[in-house]
């Protein structure tokens, strides 16, 4: 992450985020970029049908382990006219869940670190699929998202001109946007 730029304000408190902290990690990354490198760890278990569960526990960050204060799980399935029991958000809809929050955190800490207050802030997302990709009735037809949109509503103190640079910020610096937005790496294989 660069360094946000303006306001080191020490002490203080902007959207949440201790500002003081956020600038004493990135001087922390600077100096030692090895504690920067983390490693996210999520287990899944099928359930039934399209339900399953996928547990997170600990992640490795700053040359070592850490736990959660508590596990999470996370139950994914399909609605009904999918062939689901509608259990849980299904797995595309948390994809839109993962880049809304990730957005949504970057545009905050990113504002906090200009000193810009946000007093609130919404979005929506959709996202078009064609299902004749993951049926495997076409190959011509992508298997995923065609096209994502999100709409960013925020009221904070700046001026319109401002809110649109902050709105930027988060699709600038967002790592669940980078990585839908290029080719990254996936590796499936059988653990054996």
């Amino acid at each position: 992450m660069s360094q946000p730029t303006e306001t080191k304000e020490k002490n203080k408190e902007v959207n949440g985020v201790n500002v003081e902290e956020l600038f004493g990690t990135i001087d922390a990354v600077k100096k030692a970029p090895v504690i920067a490198t983390f490693k996210f760890r999520a287990s899944n278990q099928w359930q039934n049908g399209g339900h399953n569960r996928t547990t997170i526990k600990n992640f490795y960050g700053t040359q070592q382990d850490h736990d959660h204060k508590q596990p999470f799980r996370l139950d994914a399935d399909e609605p009904p006219i999918l062939l689901g029991e509608d259990k849980g958000p299904n797995p595309v809809e948390y994809a839109l869940t993962a880049l809304a929050a990730c957005v949504t955190t970057s545009i905050v800490y990113h504002a906090a670190a200009k000193g810009i207050t946000i007093h609130a802030m919404e979005s929506r997302l959709e996202g078009d699929i064609d299902l004749q990709g993951f049926l495997g009735i076409s190959d011509d037809v992508p298997r995923g998202y065609k096209e994502i949109r999100m709409f960013v509503n925020i009221e904070a103190d700046a001026p319109a001109e401002q809110l649109e640079e902050i709105v930027k910020l988060g699709p600038s610096y967002s790592p669940v946007f980078d990585t839908i937005t290029r080719a990254v790496p996936v590796m499936v294989k059988l653990d054996k």
